[in-house]
């Protein structure tokens, strides 16, 4: 990047540079970089005040435009990231996310993924509810046939993002919502037990306040035909939480969200009723709106005193808030509808970051009783500001459009500018820019290895630390690494007891910690909080019961956990994308021996159902105690070779794995052998049966704990090989910005 005396004094750290060039600073034809940090600050700075000039206010753009970029420099507000790339350039389009319709009707469906393709090509993230579309084998009058489901048409929305993604700054993130009560919600449940399907969505289960009700009493509740709005029958409500339970304890999905909460806090109910989310959960919208979201920096709203700088946050609300609504006014909005819906709500999404920062500043811990207190108190500040705001803002340039009729009409509150003011997103690669934790987020890591080059590593500590450490006589790059190695501070002696309390990270706080933050904040949050709830490996499923009961009684509106090491290949990537032989993902067995084992009268095992051009193969895997045993496989509806060949394939590689070979040695005989019918495309391929089979073994060795724990993080990130953490509902690496939802 090039390097101005203006840009030398911004208290940018090298890897907040590094990331702005990666991903945010303008560039010619020939991918060579045009500005500098300095410059994408003036140029968004400039941009935004430009709207002052617009609506005809009294204010003047040339001071805005100054006190924005001093906000923005100081590092004290963010706002999101299409905002920071696209602001005064040609594209203009600055939300981060959008959520649009999804009838029940052919038309309509692929309208959706036409907008979806525009959406994606600006750069932005879509949410979808796909619970209007009728079941599986529903009739079809027009056709006299029957449904193919919603999950068939994901399935078309997930190919189409798949294909757009391949260029632009930012990877489309979607978000895919089934009501609990729609026919197919068991298939779309189990969506993901195969991880190479969907993979560009994020899966959550609308919840209603009828079925968790159910749960608690285990009783039934009523599947909904939303063809025609009538009962077709009832399902135990007990064992659909159950479902749910399992498969994100298995690998994080699907999360859930509270659509009956969301719509509580509607305020625009005369409009029409939440039933998605933009894709990290943390923003309810109607179809066409978008979310226009920000966050303060927590961490530089502290005083020389060590307190929290009420004044500061303040004025940094009324800035900030000032700040979205005129994003608003400039955006460039992908369609008309988005156009005009936007306009008529206004909504917008102050949120934070840096909390855990501050709380380390102040001598806290994240899990102390005096956090989740404070924690409340700071948001219900900035919610109260904000709102406050937006009444001046009302005055200075009339209340949003669906004001009349909308919750703050009824109730005989005073006109505001926003229908929404405050939300908590995550916030991973603007974070890494205001070097600050991520949104409510505990610590990641106090320290950690990040690799540079082939053979070379660099040991990242968190800056609060090293100063702490050095301050205190115990810093050395002996043992900055072994708390890298170690993944927390927990059990080194050599830190004082005080220090280990305060520089507490995701993993040291329990699971009924992390919701009872959410909770704090969430009381006093108009739209939602993005959090992830960590959780280590050998925790149960009963563990993750327990949270989404505790998360459901504490009043949240939606839930997303991850199990360390339950996502498939996180701990096997390292550094970037390279050839290497398929059987290579499969790990090892360790207690596999050289003879032929006896059957027992009873195995445990698991079903993979695999798409293959013959129809669904169903892959039956069984162990017993010294791992693998046996492999069984059902071809669908289909009979005569396929069947036959499937069958002599699972006697073959039983009879394989009770002698003592390797589940790697089977798949390398399998995988990539192709016929004349493969079915599917790109990662999601299968060539064929037999590759079928090997696909369903590396799931299995993925999904049946046979990955050793010895990573605390989500793994390595694809583009630079650091650490990638599960937080705010999202996968980001902090090393280098990389993030799965953006």
């Amino acid at each position: 990047m090039k390097q101005t005396a203006e840009t030398a004094t911004l208290p940018l750290s090298k890897n907040a540079l590094t990331v702005l060039e990666r991903r945010y600073l303008k560039r010619d034809s020939k991918g060579k970089v045009q500005e500098t940090a300095a410059d994408m600050f003036h140029r968004v700075a400039r941009a935004i005040a430009e709207a002052e000039t617009r609506l005809g206010t009294k204010v003047d753009p040339v001071a805005l435009e100054n006190d924005f970029y001093a906000m923005m420099t100081s590092l004290e507000f963010l706002p999101n990231s299409p905002t920071l790339m696209n602001a005064g350039r040609e594209l203009g389009q600055l939300s981060a996310c959008f959520v649009l319709p999804v009838g029940d009707s052919m038309e309509s469906i692929f309208e959706a993924i036409k907008q979806t393709a525009l959406i994606h090509k600006s750069g932005g993230g879509t949410g979808f509810s796909f619970s209007r579309i009728r079941p599986a084998n529903d009739e079809v009058r027009s056709t006299s046939g029957v449904s193919s489901g919603p999950l068939s048409f994901m399935k078309v929305f997930d190919a189409a993002t798949e294909t757009i993604k391949q260029g632009g700054t930012r990877r489309g993130a979607n978000m895919g919502i089934l009501r609990v009560d729609h026919p197919d919600i068991m298939d779309f449940i189990m969506a993901k037990r195969d991880q190479n399907v969907l993979t560009n969505f994020n899966l959550s289960v609308g919840i209603t306040e009828a079925f968790m009700q159910a749960v608690e009493a285990d009783g039934e509740y009523d599947i909904i035909n939303p063809r025609s709005g009538e009962p077709l029958k009832k399902l135990a409500a007990r064992k659909v939480f159950e479902h749910i339970v399992e498969l994100a304890w298995t690998n994080g999905e699907p999360g859930i969200v509270f659509l009956d909460r969301l719509n509580r806090d509607n305020p625009t109910p005369q409009i029409g009723e939440f039933e998605a989310t933009n894709p990290c959960g943390e923003q309810p919208l109607l179809p066409y709106e978008s979310c226009n979201l920000g966050s303060i920096n927590l961490a530089k709203m502290i005083t020389g005193a060590g307190k929290v700088d009420w004044d500061k946050l303040r004025s940094t609300v009324r800035l900030a808030a000032r700040f979205l609504d005129n994003v608003i006014e400039v955006n460039n909005y992908p369609l008309p509808q988005i156009d005009e819906m936007t306009r008529a709500n206004r909504k917008i999404g102050l949120g934070v970051m840096g909390w855990a920062d501050l709380l380390i500043l102040l001598g806290l811990s994240y899990r102390s009783e005096q956090a989740v207190d404070l924690g409340e108190k700071v948001m219900k500040f900035i919610t109260e500001e904000a709102r406050a705001f937006s009444r001046e803002l009302a005055v200075e340039r009339a209340p949003f459009p669906n004001f009349k009729g909308s919750t703050f009409d009824v109730k005989g509150g005073k006109p505001v500018r926003n229908a929404t003011s405050t939300t908590i997103a995550p916030t991973g690669t603007i974070s890494i820019i205001a070097n600050s934790s991520s949104g409510i987020e505990p610590l990641f890591a106090v320290s950690y290895v990040r690799q540079v080059l082939d053979n070379d590593v660099l040991v990242e500590v968190n800056p609060l630390f090293e100063k702490v450490a050095k301050e205190r006589g115990f810093y050395s790059p002996e043992l900055m690494k072994i708390i890298a190695e170690h993944g927390t501070l927990e059990g080194i002696e050599q830190i004082p007891e005080d220090i280990r309390n305060i520089f507490v990270t995701a993993h040291d706080i329990s699971p009924e910690e992390h919701i009872r933050m959410q909770a704090a904040f969430q009381r006093h949050t108009d739209n939602a909080v993005s959090k992830t709830v960590n959780f280590g490996h050998s925790a149960t499923r009963d563990d993750v019961a327990n949270v989404y009961r505790l998360a459901y009684s504490q009043g949240c509106k939606g839930v997303t956990i991850y199990r360390d090491g339950s996502r498939d290949m996180q701990v096997l990537s390292v550094g970037k994308k390279e050839e290497k032989s398929p059987e290579a993902s499969v790990p090892m067995e360790s207690h596999k021996g050289g003879r032929k084992r006896d059957r027992p009268r009873a195995l445990r095992g698991s079903t993979y159902q695999m798409e293959t051009g013959c129809g669904p193969l169903y892959v039956t895997i069984n162990e017993d105690n010294e791992g693998l045993f046996e492999l069984f496989t059902t071809m669908g509806k289909a009979g005569g070779c396929a069947a036959s060949q499937c069958e002599a394939i699972g006697r073959l590689v039983s009879l394989a794995w009770r002698s003592g070979v390797q589940a790697r040695q089977a798949v390398k005989q399998l995988i990539g052998i192709t016929c004349h019918k493969p079915a599917g495309f790109g990662d999601n391929r299968v060539t064929s049966c037999a590759d079928a089979v090997a696909k369903a073994i590396q799931m299995h060795m993925i999904h049946e704990d046979m990955i050793p724990d010895h990573s605390q993080t989500g793994g390595a990130c694809p583009e630079c090989g650091g650490p990638v953490e599960h937080e705010g509902g999202c996968c980001v690496c902090h090393a280098c910005g990389y993030s799965e939802c953006a």
